[in-house]
């Protein structure tokens, strides 16, 4: 515990002593080659195929080269001045960790609500919250320049997502209004309306016809494809020898019946994602409610490391939250941030990596920031990008757990901001405009080293 107190002071420490957050961008191409081999290294003896794919995604995009790289955006928090905007009880809040437009979907909660949330919560861990809305922030002018909105719409819609994001904390302080608010269909419009309907529109058949045949005998099995492959009988041995952890990894209120996590097949699930490529994820079938295959679930099971944010902040979550098990630290984060989490949530050890297990949902669709062609649709969609990350923010506080977080976030939050509105978005836009350019320098440099052929892994 004192290393705990201790380490909320240095990040307030941190976080204080500043008035300006924003730092010229600079070349620093071999520095920025050495953290992208340093940190997918320890993965290339595993799938070196799958950190080539990584690689060869990142070279797209500024956008793209942003998300797989979420490491060097905390290296950097480690050293640039912190917000003006934060205190001791805003210093060490649950955050996302890696908040960036293709982290929030279309999904269906445990409850059957069709919603637009947050679908990813790997890089989950404490921080200051401002970290948050600073990543999101440089991820909407990337994506708005590549669309090719200017940089004074592309401003103009950041401040619109502090806009909300600020609205919605105030709304929910002195309230437990965050605990049961959702967006849905009812309460959005355009593209995020669209993308819950489309969700909605999705069904269980249609994802186990995608990724599963009937054998001959009549068995559900997975198909073999170029992203679905078999795996050896030594790992699908460790792997069913590791499902009754998984199992028990579950609260005994949320478990089914033994049978219902029956394992039928296993693929090595490949090319999905960009931070987490080289990391082993698996697809899983299991039983389900029944003995008909009709009603089967897929499992995705996915190898976690550290978390990013624990590079600016390291020790900042005590590992007893977690058990010192990086697939349980994402899973209570999950859980902190999402309402009526999906119950298959859970986590397990495969020959000593950690794994987070969760069910492949056929409801989840992620958000595609292409469709965001002009600034008004833009302006609507990051509105409520804000209103997302004010409900993570506000319901992992107290309201979750107060052993690790023992404030209202959303009081906190709003008292500190409360009369500097106009100065808390001007720091975030400037500090979002000088890390943007210093991504555009850094994807430079990266981009010119992938095709010279460095090794990056």
């Amino acid at each position: 515990m004192l290393k705990y107190i201790s380490a909320i002071a240095a990040v307030f420490m941190f976080t204080l002593g500043f008035t300006s957050t924003t730092q010229a961008a600079t070349s620093r191409s071999s520095w920025v080659v050495n953290e992208i081999y340093q940190y997918n290294h320890p993965f290339a003896s595993q799938l070196p195929q799958e950190l080539a794919t990584k690689m060869r995604k990142m070279t797209v995009s500024p956008f793209a080269f942003y998300r797989g790289t979420a490491h060097i955006f905390y290296r950097d928090m480690q050293t640039l001045p912190g917000s003006a905007f934060v205190n001791s009880a805003t210093s060490a809040i649950w955050l996302e960790g890696d908040m960036h437009m293709q982290n929030l979907g279309g999904m269906r909660d445990s409850n059957d609500n069709n919603v637009f949330d947050t679908t990813d919560f790997d890089e989950g861990y404490l921080g200051p919250y401002v970290w948050d809305l600073r990543r999101m922030a440089v991820s909407i002018l990337l994506a708005a320049k590549e669309n090719g909105l200017s940089s004074s719409d592309a401003q103009d819609i950041v401040r619109n997502f502090l806009d909300t994001y600020l609205n919605k904390m105030s709304d929910f302080k002195g309230t437990n209004d965050e605990l049961s608010y959702r967006l849905e269909s009812g309460n959005t419009n355009g593209v995020v309306k669209d993308l819950i309907q489309k969700a909605s529109n999705n069904s269980r058949s249609d994802l186990l016809d995608k990724n599963t045949i009937l054998d001959n005998n009549g068995n559900r099995v997975f198909q073999t494809t170029s992203v679905l492959e078999p795996v050896s009988s030594s790992t699908y041995s460790d792997i069913s020898n590791a499902m009754s952890s998984y199992i028990a990894s579950i609260p005994s209120s949320k478990r089914y019946s033994n049978s219902y996590y029956t394992l039928k097949d296993i693929r090595l699930k490949l090319g999905s994602g960009t931070g987490s490529l080289g990391k082993y994820r698996y697809y899983l079938l299991i039983e389900g409610p029944s003995s008909a295959t009709s009603d089967d679930r897929i499992l995705e099971m996915k190898q976690e490391g550290s978390s990013a944010v624990a590079i600016a902040v390291p020790g900042l979550l005590p590992t007893s939250v977690y058990g010192n098990h990086e697939g349980e630290r994402v899973t209570v984060a999950t859980k902190a941030m999402l309402s009526n989490t999906d119950p298959l949530v859970g986590y397990t050890t495969v020959n000593g990596i950690p794994f987070m297990v969760h069910e492949k949902s056929p409801y989840q669709v992620d958000f595609d920031y292409t469709l965001l062609t002009t600034k008004s649709k833009f302006m609507d969609a990051m509105g409520y990008a804000g209103k997302v990350v004010a409900k993570n923010h506000a319901i992992s506080d107290k309201d979750y757990d107060a052993a690790i977080i023992p404030d209202s976030v959303d009081k906190e939050v709003t008292d500190i901001v409360s009369g500097n509105k106009s100065e808390f978005k001007d720091e975030i836009v400037n500090f979002a405009l000088d890390y943007a350019a210093q991504v555009e320098y850094d994807y430079a440099s990266f981009v010119n080293a992938y095709n010279q052929g460095v090794t990056l892994y």
